[in-house]
């Protein structure tokens, strides 16, 4: 009788832990995809982080499911690692990058007025080398010939979510960060949007990993569906042409 109530125990944890979806996210999907976890059926444990971070992890054979980065090198980088499945990989949405304040401010073209005024603070960016946030921020920066200036007043954090608290904490005037976080924080407000034309196109990407179960891909599935689309859309991201 114990051994048939052992058995049982185990096979129930079984079918639990098959049921559950762990999903590795950048930080700049939370709010989205918090809204749409309410609406999938299977438990679903996610870990926000930024990409580079989240992709290294991955890598180094860290218990995901389902991968989603803001970044298609860091994507393409999983794939050569043989870390997640090619196959499974889906384009989900876009976003566009956009300078933030901590107080309101008058709108102003982003160029001469900003590169005069901006090296007088600091200038929150997630880090510039390894997080899609930080990257694109450089490229822009480095498109309009004024990284040099705006280089010594940097200051760089592990993710986006890290940037733009900063600057809603008033510990750095400005940020460069996605337009769906300036969305959530009411804390800041938005200067100007960045020119897409300025840095490589902003995508987000989701992938299962090998040995994810049958749900891990329903899940990567779904986020193409009307509704997470338009949630997605409501939260300040962009949708993809298709």
């Amino acid at each position: 009788m114990i051994w048939r109530i052992a058995a049982l125990l185990m096979c129930c944890a079984s079918i639990a832990r098959a049921e559950t979806v762990t999903v590795f996210a950048a930080a700049s999907l939370k709010n989205a995809l918090d809204e749409i976890a309410e609406t999938f059926g299977p438990e679903m444990v996610v870990s926000y982080a930024g990409s580079s971070v989240l992709a290294r992890q991955v890598a180094a054979g860290a218990p995901a499911d389902v991968v989603m980065l803001a970044n298609t090198t860091w994507m393409d980088w999983l794939v050569d690692q043989d870390a997640v499945v090619g196959s499974s990989r889906r384009d989900i949405v876009g976003n566009k990058l956009v300078l933030v304040a901590h107080a309101e401010v008058e709108q102003r073209p982003f160029g001469s007025t900003l590169v005069d005024a901006l090296p007088k603070t600091k200038v929150a960016v997630a880090f510039v080398d390894a997080v899609p946030a930080g990257i694109y921020a450089r490229q822009a920066l480095e498109a309009l010939g004024i990284w040099s200036a705006w280089k010594p007043n940097l200051v760089q954090t592990d993710n986006v979510r890290a940037a733009l608290a900063l600057v809603a904490l008033g510990e750095a005037g400005f940020g460069l960060v996605y337009a769906s976080d300036a969305m959530v924080e009411p804390r800041v407000s938005m200067v100007q949007e960045i020119d897409e034309n300025l840095h490589d196109p902003i995508r987000y990407l989701a992938a299962v990993t090998p040995g994810a179960n049958d749900a891990a891909q329903e899940f990567v599935d779904m986020l193409l569906d009307a509704q997470a689309q338009a949630i997605f859309e409501a939260q300040g991201f962009t949708l993809l042409a298709k």
